[in-house]
């Protein structure tokens, strides 16, 4: 367990958790659907409800994402949190209104109107959605900043990193790729969501509207989605050469490294097949319920994967578009040797985490959700 494992270990950590996170955001899918898919107050009713049981993991995970990016690659997030704050504080907005409205729209005293704080819900299912999926592709696409680590000996102004403009991160919008990554995710999201609806729903209006929804949203999910993979694995990429560290621009540089390293590509793979066969199956069976958990998983992979192609085999997972050289690798960023050593202790504790939600889960999910069952249920949103 040298430092360069640590470094490593880490990342793929870090990668692991915004694929969950990228599964979870189902619940902002099914959100963006709550004035289409659902056509009267029963209906939104059992929608808000079923999706309610979920928003605090979409949400600590988000949180967990960041905090470990913080932890284990500080200048990571000095550099982007701190600089391209404008698109991260959008994205922090529209998932506090999030638990802002499943806790008060119900509230006695409630002076906005539950409708008020739907609409809330649908720009998190909306905006969430598509503002994390933009800000994510950045990490192929490149930003406007430079870093220098030199200016810490700087009294005056000890500022390691600048931003480039005063748009500060919403300057993203004006790259087609991270547009690309944006309505995939967003799609995405909603695919999800329609195969959860499937799954936990009772019903049989809703349950038979879900499978229309996810035609109509998983078809431009799967054009997004080609679209972008197909134009990073063409473009060029943001290479470090091993020995003088240096970042130059290499052709074909993110499908080189699903080449180069069989075990990501062969994963990737394996989970683009999931997602396909859990939509596919669905719309083809109406009996079939369970595609949410073979989407849900091939979800989880295929971002994984890609997230680990922008950090792994010698790449810039956050690089510049100004100055190559102020490009972030998982070498120049991470914090020391130390702080990882005592993280990876402790995150040995992750699978206890897991097993717990694993089991509150199930345990919200033993049966499936009707308007008659809010009668009798402790909390309804």
């Amino acid at each position: 367990m040298d430092y360069s494992f640590l470094q490593h270990y880490w990342w793929f950590l870090i990668c692991l958790i915004g694929g969950i996170f990228a599964f979870l955001l189902f619940v902002q899918g099914g959100q963006s659907m709550l004035f289409s898919l659902a056509k009267d107050e029963k209906e939104r009713m059992i929608l808000v409800n079923t999706l309610g049981r979920k928003w605090e993991y979409t949400f600590t995970t988000l949180v967990t994402f960041g905090g470990a990016l913080f932890a284990s690659f500080p200048l990571f997030y000095s550099t982007s949190f701190g600089g391209a704050y404008w698109v991260w504080m959008a994205i922090l907005f529209c998932f506090v209104i999030q638990a802002v409205s499943y806790e008060y729209q119900s509230k006695p005293g409630n002076l906005f109107g539950r409708n008020t704080y739907r609409w809330f819900l649908f720009t998190n299912g909306l905006l969430g959605t598509f503002l994390v999926g933009a800000a994510l592709a950045t990490f192929f696409t490149g930003s406007d900043f430079t870093v220098n680590k030199g200016n810490m000996t700087d009294v005056l102004s000890p500022v390691i990193s600048r931003w480039g403009t005063e748009w500060h991160g919403l300057e993203a919008l004006a790259e087609p790729r991270n547009w690309l990554l944006g309505l995939t995710v967003f799609f995405l999201a909603r695919t999800l969501a329609c195969l959860y609806f499937i799954n936990r729903l009772q019903d049989e209006t809703l349950i038979k509207r879900s499978r229309k929804f996810l035609l109509y949203n998983c078809i431009p999910f799967v054009v997004f989605f080609l679209a972008f993979v197909i134009w990073i694995s063409l473009s060029q990429g943001f290479a470090v050469n091993p020995d003088t560290k240096e970042v130059f621009l290499q052709p074909y540089k993110y499908f080189l490294n699903l080449v180069e390293m069989p075990i990501v590509g062969i994963v990737f793979v394996v989970g683009v097949l999931l997602v396909l066969f859990g939509i596919g199956k669905t719309l083809l069976s109406e009996s079939f319920s369970k595609g949410i958990w073979f989407t849900g998983i091939g979800t989880v992979l295929t971002v994984c994967m890609l997230l680990l192609i922008t950090g792994f085999n010698n790449t810039a997972y956050y690089p510049s578009s100004t100055d190559l050289q102020s490009s972030l690798t998982i070498e120049n960023s991470s914090s020391s040797e130390f702080t990882l050593t005592v993280m990876s202790v402790v995150s040995l504790l992750v699978p206890v985490v897991l097993a717990y939600i694993a089991y509150a889960w199930g345990v919200l999910e033993r049966k499936r959700m009707d308007v008659k069952d809010l009668k009798d249920d402790g909390h309804v949103y």
